[in-house]
């Protein structure tokens, strides 16, 4: 089982208030632990997803304020495993899109509406917001009522031409 092999090698514990396969793992820890699960017999091959949580005035609640939790499945055997970092206010972790190229946006999705940082990060910058927005929408303590105006559009041009001449393709400068 993954969650006997986790706390052997990384000292992770079992999420007592998860109902599937769930471990906490320390934040130090976290790129060796996935690059583990991803590299041994386990094979979880996919990362389908990276979550913030943020537990201000969770009722019972001691301890950090946010937690990153990352959904891992292997797709051979279908099995599926969530791994768990606690972090406060401040705190980073380390970009597992190295590891997974897919985090990069979901890492992305999850500073843009928290924001968590994730240390390493090739490009921390807005996904879901816009631009100018201020703040982080999913945490409890941002405010409900607060209204942002867009003045200036982020067409993300740097990621679409930099995709583009991956494929092969030349980008050219529209006339004006």
């Amino acid at each position: 089982m993954e969650i006997s092999k986790l706390t052997e090698k990384f000292g992770a514990i079992a999420d007592e208030r998860a109902i599937d396969q769930c471990v906490i793992i320390d934040t130090e820890k976290l790129a060796d632990a996935v690059n583990f699960l991803k590299d041994s017999e386990f094979a979880f091959d996919v990362l389908i997803d990276i979550a913030g949580i943020d537990y201000l005035g969770m009722e019972n609640h001691k301890g950090k304020r946010f937690a990153v939790v990352y959904c891992f499945k292997n797709t051979k055997n279908m099995t599926r495993l969530r791994l768990k970092v606690l972090v406060d206010e401040g705190e980073k972790i380390p970009t597992l899109s190295k590891i997974y190229p897919i985090a990069d946006w979901q890492e992305r999705e999850v500073w843009d509406q928290f924001g968590i940082v994730f240390e390493g990060h090739p490009n921390l910058k807005r996904l879901l917001n816009h631009v100018e927005f201020e703040g982080h929408p999913l945490r409890k303590d941002y405010p409900v009522q607060k209204r942002q105006w867009l003045s200036e559009n982020d067409k993300m041009l740097d990621q679409l031409e930099k995709r583009l001449e991956t494929l092969g393709y030349k980008v050219i400068e529209a006339e004006k």
